[in-house]
């Protein structure tokens, strides 16, 4: 089973452009992104840059509309994520849980959607989805 922990610390939501976090932190993070990685659960993370770097592109009309941010109505955001491979969700829970966070961020997790949880019309659908999957590998510095 995939899981996704997406790492949501409060007030990144109005943090100015180029924000980062402090050495000691980072130091702390990367001894807790070690222990995934040695334990043979981590597949992915990232550390996103706020939002006032991001935008937001909507449909209305199915026609697309860009927003820079940041965005004014945002309560949460995103700041990194973790996707790990394990065995259930009481064991993602209690790896998120080792995460050396502070009392300002919350840790969501989700599991990934499989093409195998879908009925056969949607993965029918789907036809060649794990194939682009395999041949997307995550790019560094792109």
């Amino acid at each position: 089973m995939r899981f996704m922990m997406l790492m949501i610390p409060k007030g990144y939501e109005s943090a100015a452009p180029g924000t980062m976090p402090d050495a000691e932190a980072v130091a702390a993070m990367m001894r807790y992104n070690q222990s995934l990685q040695k334990a043979g659960v981590l597949l992915a993370l990232d550390g996103l840059h706020p939002p006032s770097m991001g935008a937001r592109i909507t449909f209305p009309g199915g026609k697309p509309q860009v927003v820079d941010g940041p965005f004014a109505e945002a309560k949460e955001v995103l700041g990194g994520y973790w996707m790990i491979q394990v065995k259930s969700k009481e064991e993602a829970i209690a790896w998120a849980s080792r995460c050396p966070g502070s009392e300002n961020e919350i840790i969501e997790l989700r599991q990934v959607q499989e093409l195998s949880d879908f009925p056969a019309d949607v993965q029918k659908a789907a036809a060649g989805l794990q194939e682009m999957q395999a041949q997307s590998a995550p790019r560094q510095g792109a």
